[in-house]
């Protein structure tokens, strides 16, 4: 799977879909190879945050930063791989891992109170003030019976989350 310009083999393919868990159809991963090379302009075999920023609708996301922290320079099966946190077929629990990869910003295995206020800053903006930022959260920390101080692991991530319906989905269109 080097260069971009080449077709993908059915070990490709197969390859790829034991990398996400079979979390796409053979169909779907041709579908992203497609458009992981018109994202790929200079046919390097790999993506950078420059040429994911072209994508109109991940531009607009409040997220989109802190998304490109874990997109810049990944290659085909590491794509398929991120997107597959957005696939159906992907289970709770690596949805969350996702969840809490994005949110735990210095990548130290631990989200504080900071980390969950600088999210919700970008996902208000200027819709919030900062005092009614952190009023909320701390609100909602402690219904869920956690202070100001403390330190989420993925391991609360699964308790918080593990019960919701979390829906974190987008349909990969077949070419």
């Amino acid at each position: 799977m080097g260069s971009t310009s080449s077709m993908l083999t059915q070990y490709d393919i197969e390859e790829v879909q034991d990398h996400c868990s079979h979390a796409f159809s053979q169909q779907e991963i041709v579908s992203l190879y497609h458009r992981f090379c018109q994202l790929d302009r200079n046919g390097g075999g790999f993506v950078s945050a420059d040429e994911f920023m072209t994508v109109p609708e991940f531009a607009v996301n409040p997220l989109s930063q802190r998304l490109l922290r874990m997109l810049d320079g990944l290659n085909f099966k590491e794509f398929v791989a991120f997107l597959s946190a957005f696939s159906p077929h992907t289970s709770l629990q690596n949805k969350i891992e996702f969840i809490f990869r994005v949110y735990d910003t210095d990548c130290n295995g631990k989200v504080a109170f900071d980390d969950i206020l600088s999210i919700l800053r970008d996902l208000t903006g200027s819709f919030m003030t900062e005092q009614q930022r952190q009023k909320v959260l701390t609100h909602v920390l402690e219904e869920a019976g956690y202070t100001k101080d403390s330190h989420f692991t993925l391991t609360d991530f699964m308790k918080i989350l593990g019960n919701s319906d979390l829906k974190m989905e987008v349909e990969v269109p077949i070419d």
